[in-house]
């Protein structure tokens, strides 16, 4: 699933794309997709005739901005969004074209059809389901080392776990977890409430810098991830242990081990990681 560095990428892509393009008309092939409002034909007019101001994100979250209009968009596993003129083969797994005045399309294609698209007013967006319930994001004033010391001392999970809450901090998933932990060389297993100041201060510092880092690249490629433009994302060259299991640590040279922490799969370094 896109992290974070994944759908900042997208948002600026599709920035440079769609900005100032005006909805002509929208086809809408698997409406299940199309979460709210219930009625296509609802969000099929609502958006004609809208043109596109802006891109934003929240989380791992796309949002679409239009003249009245915010359309959250969530791109699951497969979720993916191109542009291309109207001539061009449509792919069979596309889900959702928005045709605009200039002959261009965005389309939405999703080989497991597990995207989900919330069209609200513009400034209803944030007030409910679903981005009314995350946390803050890792570059904001709000992420502060104060704040992620109170959430984790009220909580006896371990760490990954509490990490891929969205409430606690957004756009952390698999892999920029297992990153940040072994930067911060915190054991995936270890208790979230007793982790030490100097540890959380350094774990807040590296989930921080892990994301930058990952954006500043593309983000990861992993499986079939691609930006807006088709290009790959590079730091998946700069990942410390996901996906590595079985290879040689890059800091101490011990094997790197796998197990299941926080209901995923997990890659640590047992010598780096102590528990």
């Amino acid at each position: 699933m896109p992290e974070l560095p994944e759908v900042e990428t997208v948002r600026r892509t599709l920035q440079e794309l769609v900005n100032n393009k005006e909805i002509e008309q929208i086809s809408v092939f698997w409406p299940k997709i199309i979460k709210h409002p219930e009625e296509i034909a609802q969000f099929q007019d609502a958006l004609v005739g809208q043109t596109v101001k802006d891109v934003g994100r929240r989380g791992k979250f796309l949002i679409l901005y239009t003249d009245d209009f915010a359309l959250v968009s969530h791109l699951r596993m497969e979720g993916r969004y191109g542009v291309f003129k109207k001539d061009e083969p449509v792919d069979k797994h596309t889900h959702v074209i928005f045709h605009f005045t200039d002959g261009t399309e965005l389309r939405y294609k999703d080989v497991r059809k597990f995207g989900t698209m919330h069209l609200y007013v513009r400034g209803e967006e944030f007030n409910t389901l679903p981005l009314s319930q995350l946390g803050p994001e890792p570059f904001s004033p709000d992420f502060t080392i104060g704040a992620l010391a109170s959430k984790l001392s009220k909580t006896k999970r371990n760490i990954k776990a509490v990490l891929l809450d969205q409430k606690v901090v957004v756009g952390l998933g698999n892999i920029y977890v297992d990153e940040a932990l072994f930067r911060s060389g915190i054991h995936p297993e270890r208790a979230a409430d007793d982790l030490s100041k100097e540890e959380i201060e350094r774990l807040h510092k590296e989930i921080s810098d892990t994301l930058l880092e990952a954006v500043q690249k593309g983000g990861s490629t992993i499986r079939s991830y691609v930006n807006s433009q088709g290009q790959i994302g590079m730091f998946q060259l700069e990942l410390f242990v996901y996906g590595r299991k079985g290879e040689e640590c890059r800091v101490c040279g011990s094997t790197l081990e796998r197990m299941v922490s926080g209901g995923r799969g997990t890659v640590f370094c047992p010598k780096c990681q102590v528990k």
